[in-house]
Parts: structure tokens; C-alpha cells; sequence
């Protein structure tokens, strides 16, 4: 797998740092929200228009302590499975993210 740098599963979604759940002064947490909300609709429409149901999978718009929209893909491990199989079978096959 590939990505971003070494700690690439992580990149902007490592929730667990000091400042988790807190909210900062001046950070607009609203706009990060606004534009992780706009693609987690459009990945849940998708989800549905191939047969998900979205109370087995399903994306939710957060954003994390910089304000910074974070989608997060919520799901039972067999309907995450179905996903993923859905996506490999779309893969170009060299193994790297778009």
C-alpha cells in the first residue's frame, strides 16, 4: 500500500492526540465540517445507488483539531469486506491510491 508519507493510514484522521475533543478559539470548525459533509453525502449516495444499506455502511463528516474536514467510514466488518472486495474489483491493479 501507499500513500502520502510513512504514517499515511493516518494523515489528518489521528484523533487521539492532547487536543481530541476540544475545541480551539479562532479555528473554523464549521467550513472543515461543511466541505467533509458535501463528500460523505456524496459517498453515501454512492454507497446506495450499489446496494449498501447505510445502517451496515456509512461515512460521517467530523473534522479534526485544526478544523480540517475528516470523512470517517462507519460499518459492520462484513459490509466493509463487501466494500472493499467492490473497490479491488475496480482497481487499476497497480496497488497505489488514486
Amino acid at each position: 500500500m501507499t500513500g502520502s508519507g510513512d504514517n499515511w493510514l493516518n494523515d489528518g484522521l489521528d484523533s487521539a492526540g492532547p487536543a481530541s475533543g476540544l475545541w480551539v478559539s479562532g479555528v473554523d470548525y464549521i467550513a472543515g465540517w461543511r466541505e467533509a459533509r458535501e463528500a460523505a453525502d456524496r459517498l453515501n449516495r454512492a454507497l446506495l445507488a450499489v446496494g449498501f444499506e447505510l445502517s451496515a455502511v456509512r461515512t460521517v463528516a467530523s473534522t479534526n483539531e485544526d478544523g480540517h474536514g475528516v470523512v470517517r467510514l462507519a460499518g459492520w466488518p462484513s459490509s466493509v469486506q463487501r466494500l472493499a472486495a467492490l473497490l479491488e474489483a475496480g482497481a487499476d491493479g497497480d496497488g497505489g491510491a488514486a
